[in-house]
């Protein structure tokens, strides 16, 4: 089963903000783009077996289903509707920032 892979608009944000921060901010555009790839192609690869990466430690999270997975230092955030065979990407942080303070701001979960 393949499923549709969506990000959500707080998402979107996260992988611009992250582009940007390593590009401008660091001044290291080559890296900024290697980075934001990696992060997509990981992401398309939830369109098979989503639920292959854990759930997420912390409630309220885990009960309702959302997954985490790691690519270098940050963390993309996910939901799986298996009935819509639809993957929502919620966000994606950098793993040294407050997670649960960023989770908490996030509509939608």
């Amino acid at each position: 089963m393949t499923f549709k892979v969506v990000y959500s608009g707080a998402a979107k944000d996260d992988l611009r903000r992250i582009y940007e921060y390593i590009a401008f901010e660091l001044s290291e555009p080559p890296v900024a783009s290697n980075q934001a790839k990696r992060i997509m192609e990981t992401v398309r690869s939830l369109e098979e077996m989503p639920s292959r990466f854990r759930l997420y430690e912390s409630e309220p999270w885990r009960s309702r289903g959302l997954h985490v997975v790691p690519v270098n230092n940050y963390l993309i955030f996910y939901m799986i509707d298996d009935e819509a065979s639809t993957v929502k990407i919620v966000r994606i942080m950098y793993g040294g920032r407050n997670i649960k303070t960023q989770l908490e701001e996030t509509d939608g979960m």
